[in-house]
């Protein structure tokens, strides 16, 4: 039986999506592309636009994940805002389509694709060229990201700490959830 992985590039501007098929273990590539948002719309309807155009993408692929790049320390504050919106909204939707979704980080998703934490995204998209026999044409950067992600999460066996289960984890007053987060008290 297969089940497919959507992988996610969170940008308020570009938003590069991938899918993996897997099938006994196996993977290979399934689709990608970029959903290009107006890039003078209001920022509150491209968070729309996002959350409709992933709800689509997770109703058509049905698939059994979401794995989605989490955000990097950046300089610019406005900048990490506006992606961890998209990247909420990206949560958002594949929850309320019933896909359990993971989170990684830049630096694991390149490990996980290229053997190297410090890899250009040159280097990424070569080895996912020859891991996923992708086609001959040039796809776009945020369109290989996504992909690299969903084979991250493949490649991880689903190991890092799915959304929702933290969620539910959790769930009550501050003091269970330090007890049941000590990793992530002060």
């Amino acid at each position: 039986m297969s089940s497919k992985i959507i992988g996610i590039d969170p940008g308020t501007n570009h938003l590069g999506w991938g899918v993996i098929e897997i099938e006994d273990k196996r993977f290979t590539y399934s689709d990608c592309g970029v959903f290009h948002l107006p890039p003078k719309a209001d920022p509150l309807h491209k968070l729309k636009l996002i959350y409709d155009q992933i709800a689509d993408l997770c109703g058509k692929v049905k698939p059994s994940a979401l794995a989605v790049e989490s955000q990097f320390q950046g300089k610019n504050v406005q900048s990490m805002l506006k992606l961890g919106r998209a990247q909420g909204v990206v949560i958002a939707a594949a929850l309320n389509c019933g896909v359990a979704v993971w989170e990684y980080a830049p630096r694991r998703i390149k490990q996980a694709v290229t053997g190297n934490g410090g890899a250009g995204k040159e280097q990424v998209a070569h080895m996912l060229r020859h891991l996923l026999h992708l086609p001959d044409e040039k796809l776009p950067m945020d369109a290989t990201d996504a992909l690299a992600t969903a084979l991250c999460h493949h490649l991880s066996g689903g190991h890092a700490p799915e959304i929702v289960q933290k969620r539910k984890k959790s769930a009550g007053n501050w003091e269970s959830f330090i007890r049941g987060n000590p990793d992530r008290a002060i």
